[in-house]
């Protein structure tokens, strides 16, 4: 037989091989991937039902970080963890107290000086004079919204629909928040180093120096931007305080109190604490109104920009293009909360990258010894 012939059958035969051949995955491969696939779904739906609790979590994990160095300190001198705690904390809340005992008289006569002035301000609307006037004049506010009272009546013209109940479990989600982050915060003091201590004596020896270096390196990160965003925030606050005293607006201190704490949330907080400042200023003179915006698109710019970048670069140890990027990215990912946390986890990452180039290299970091 010829030698092509039989390279001819031998190739026909490599075919019919082939289409013969077939995958065939095993019974326990199988019911493995389901199992994945089903306790990945499971976990995604357990995380996103519970996102509330998680914000609230994450919210008493901050607010432990920063008091956690006072307690650390005090805990030196006394030798009890449970005493120092309770110190701090009760400290901690005497501070909010008196805050809001300075704040909240202060709110409550602007709100009543505003409520007496509002007849004025209706009266000047409908009759199309006022520095309100031009709502009717221009837009003929009022006539619509006569209409919208004759045709719908108050619900369709305010969205009152459902708004009372809406507004009652707001208030009460808010008070369970509240009270819940309190109680967190607290146990997150008393009991954290003990079972930071109890992870690692899971480890073995070589091991649990190493991630006990990693975790002091986490926590002066994690640290440093709680400190870091405590000063941006004072000096935010400040700012506009002095900017509200010489421009004359009343009650500049409190302003520059609400700035201070909304600033705390990274990129969206000072834009409301621009936007209520803003229609203070405005209430009280049209030029003061025009001179707090004008500061505020300013001050905002130079924050974000500048401050933010510059400050975390020093206390995290993130250079300022990482520092915008991860608040972005944060920010897209999960809105606030996510900017919140965006710098913190860029900062712990880093850590971890530096120890894992180091233990890859043979080196020892510091303090591992």
């Amino acid at each position: 037989m010829p030698e092509s012939t039989v390279r001819s059958a031998r190739d026909a035969a490599q075919v019919a091989d082939q289409r013969d051949r077939f995958v065939h995955f095993r019974p326990r491969t199988v019911l493995v991937v389901i199992g994945i696939l089903v306790t990945a779904f499971v976990v995604l739906k357990v995380l996103w039902i519970s996102r509330h609790v998680l914000s609230w979590i994450f919210i008493a994990l901050f607010l432990a970080l920063a008091l956690n160095p006072a307690v650390d300190r005090l805990q030196k001198r006394v030798k009890r963890r449970g005493v120092a705690t309770g110190v701090v904390y009760l400290a901690a809340l005497v501070a909010v107290a008196l805050l809001g005992w300075l704040f909240i008289p202060t709110l409550v006569d602007q709100v009543n000086h505003f409520a007496h002035k509002v007849p004025d301000y209706l009266n000047d609307l409908t009759k199309g004079k006022g520095r309100l006037g031009f709502l009717q004049t221009k837009y003929h506010l009022v006539d619509k919204a006569r209409k919208a009272l004759r045709e719908g009546g108050a619900s369709k013209l305010f969205g009152l629909s459902g708004t009372a109940i809406a507004v009652a479990k707001g208030v009460v989600t808010a008070v369970l928040a509240t009270v819940t982050i309190a109680f967190m915060t607290f146990f997150m003091l008393l009991e954290g180093p003990g079972w930071i201590d109890r992870f690692y004596s899971l480890m073995k020896p070589a091991s649990r120096r190493r991630w006990e270096a990693v975790g002091r390196d986490i926590y002066r990160t994690v640290g440093g931007y709680v400190t870091g965003n405590l000063l941006i925030s004072l000096i935010a606050g400040a700012s506009i305080a002095v900017v509200l005293l010489l421009t004359g607006v009343p009650y500049a201190i409190a302003l520059g109190l609400v700035v201070a704490i909304l600033d705390l949330i990274p990129l969206a907080g000072a834009t409301i604490a621009g936007i209520i400042v803003a229609a203070v200023a405005f209430i009280h003179s049209i030029p003061a109104g025009i001179i707090v915006v004008v500061f505020f698109v300013v001050y905002q710019q130079i924050e974000n920009h500048l401050l933010q970048p510059v400050v975390y670069g020093r206390t995290v140890q993130l250079s300022p293009l990482a520092v915008l990027i991860a608040v972005l990215i944060g920010a897209e990912l999960a809105g606030v909360l996510g900017a919140l946390a965006a710098i913190p986890v860029a900062g712990t990452l880093q850590v971890i990258f530096i120890d894992w180039l180091r233990h890859r290299r043979g080196e020892t970091p510091a303090g591992a010894t």
